[in-house]
């Protein structure tokens, strides 16, 4: 069964399929999509929890281990598997295939992973977990579909926020919306449910004197060097996590890597831009990145973003924050090569 994300609370108000199928490229609402699913299953009795990375070397019969392994209490548990690819490999898609044609009972599979695309769907094993589950397609909010959405959001959370107070939102957080829902908390825990207006929503901005992550990305974008490393070793001493670093900084060299392939094939900026949707204040910052680094060089820094990556989960030895200064200022013109 496939089902859209906003479907996911009346569905599970009904039943709980014993296998989810998450994909999408916004990380917040496939986090969302996640614990809400986690808590209806431990409503429902599923106390225990395991969480696989698919990485490298995976051992795909662990899926099967795990789920067929009795618990000590004789608990229900939730088996989660974090596939960024989307592609299981050949062993992989066996595996979930056997899976998929008889669910492990007490057992609650949750696969996520980036945006499934139309191949990946029409693979055997994608179609073996709908049939069987219920696949769930994140999308993208689009930039005039954003006013909604925060204003959605926050009357979810018992606030009545007015017109000017929404747009004051949409322009600070320019179409991210994990900014968006720690604007919105902030606010709640600062004003409370009730009405809130521009000024509030000012107030809590201003209020902010520390550097985020999303000035990080901008500041990097522009080039200033000396900026971008303050701006991360303020990050750091704020205790920010790096996996929130790594993730603002790679997801816009991913966009301005898909960006770059298009101008190296011909195509003009401006109807690159204007094909990506890129924010008419960002274009200036975009247009200079893309000036700045050829495509080769967005393809090296989206490999230093994977061994980041290796090295947050452990995979590999390192120092994230080392190797986060070495990324933000090699996106910010220096070349810099990660450490080994």
């Amino acid at each position: 069964m496939k089902i859209r994300a906003e479907q996911l609370d009346r569905h599970l108000q009904q039943s709980l399929a014993p296998i989810y199928l998450l994909g999408g490229d916004e990380p917040l609402q496939v986090q969302e999509a996640g614990d809400a699913i986690r808590q209806a299953a431990r409503q429902q009795g599923f106390t225990e929890r395991e969480v696989r990375h698919v990485e490298r070397g995976f051992a795909w019969q662990e899926v099967m281990q795990v789920a067929d392994s009795m618990s000590l209490f004789g608990d229900r548990k939730i088996l989660e598997i974090r596939m960024p690819g989307g592609k299981p490999g050949d062993e992989g898609a066996r595996v979930l295939r056997e899976y998929a044609a008889q669910p492990a009972e007490d057992t609650l599979l949750m696969i996520s992973c980036g945006k499934l695309d139309s191949a990946t769907l029409r693979t055997k094993w994608a179609q073996a977990l709908e049939q069987s589950g219920v696949l769930i397609q994140v999308w993208p909010v689009e930039a005039g579909q954003l006013f909604e959405w925060i204003q959605a959001r926050m009357r979810g959370q018992g606030m009545q926020a007015s017109r000017e107070a929404v747009l004051l939102l949409v322009e600070r957080v320019e179409g991210n919306l994990l900014a968006a829902a720690q604007e919105i908390d902030k606010l709640l825990l600062l004003h409370g449910p009730g009405r809130i207006d521009a000024e509030a929503v000012a107030d809590a901005v201003s209020d902010s004197a520390r550097y985020n992550i999303y000035t990080l990305v901008d500041t990097a974008l522009s080039g200033k060097v000396d900026k971008t490393l303050k701006i991360l070793n303020g990050l750091r001493g704020e205790g920010v996590e790096p996996v929130l670093v790594l993730w603002a900084l790679s997801r816009e060299i991913r966009s301005l890597s898909a960006m770059a392939a298009e101008v190296r094939k011909g195509a003009p900026i401006e109807s690159v831009l204007g094909r990506q949707r890129v924010w008419e204040r960002r274009k200036p910052l975009v247009r200079d990145a893309l000036k700045r680094h050829q495509l080769g060089r967005w393809y090296a820094l989206l490999q230093h973003c994977a061994r980041i990556d290796r090295i947050i989960k452990g995979v590999e030895v390192g120092k994230p924050w080392d190797e986060l200064l070495q990324l933000g200022i090699s996106m910010a013109g220096i070349t810099v090569l990660a450490s080994q």
